[in-house]
């Protein structure tokens, strides 16, 4: 049996690292991006790099909070 509820589609699509809590930028030119709970870095974004190395999509995603502005 699957794991989906009723009336569910399976993820198409991978998190967006832009929203997630622990996606950091290096300013190191060749690994710019950083997974700060994996603890890697590359060039590419690092939900693509865990995607292309694990073949599945990224299980830490965590949504950054949403700041009030005041």
């Amino acid at each position: 049996m699957s794991d989906l509820g009723k009336g569910q589609e399976p993820a198409t699509r991978g998190p967006n690292c832009w929203q997630c809590r622990h996606f950091a930028i290096t300013h190191i030119p060749s690994s710019p991006y950083a997974c700060r709970s994996m603890g890697f870095q590359s060039r590419l974004i690092p939900s693509l790099e865990v995607l292309r190395v694990d073949g599945q999509f990224c299980r830490l995603f965590s949504p950054k909070e949403i700041v009030a502005k005041a």
